[in-house]
């Protein structure tokens, strides 16, 4: 008997919600440090950033737009490539659930006497102990 996985949608909103608040919560250097790509552009967001400001203030060499447009941008990838970790992190967390839960839901056909295929005994793989003698059939789920 096969069981029926849950398929975890990449738009989900239940992983969409906690990924973009764990987005936000990478913003953290310590986090950022791990990754030293995503560090540049991190520090490169602050640094534009305070370059912006300047520019407001007009004391900038460049138009103040232009810094905010660029800031935006880095902003935006950093976020972005924090909401993607996240959101493919929230993702495995998910499947990784869908397949515990299976492994409780599958249920096995044991074979008390090999020879007796029509005697099947059907019982929790859980239930299972090494020695014991199961029937799998194509499309059915291994019992562990």
């Amino acid at each position: 008997m096969a069981s029926a996985h849950t398929v975890v949608s990449p738009l989900s909103a239940d992983l969409i919600g906690p990924a973009i608040r764990d987005a936000f919560g990478k913003l953290d250097p310590r986090t950022q440090l791990r990754n030293p790509v995503m560090l540049v552009v991190y520090l490169s967001s602050i640094l534009t950033t305070v370059l912006w400001l300047q520019a407001l203030a007009g004391s900038g060499d460049t138009d103040s737009g232009f810094i905010f447009a660029v800031a935006v941008w880095l902003w935006f990838t950093v976020l972005f490539a924090n909401f993607a970790e996240s959101l493919a992190e929230g993702r495995s967390k998910a499947q990784a659930a869908s397949l515990r839960q299976s492994r409780r839901d599958v249920v096995a056909k044991r074979l008390p006497d090999p020879a007796r295929r029509d005697r099947i005994q059907p019982m929790s793989a859980t239930e299972l102990r090494k020695g014991m003698i199961v029937l799998v059939e194509a499309g059915d789920v291994i019992p562990l």
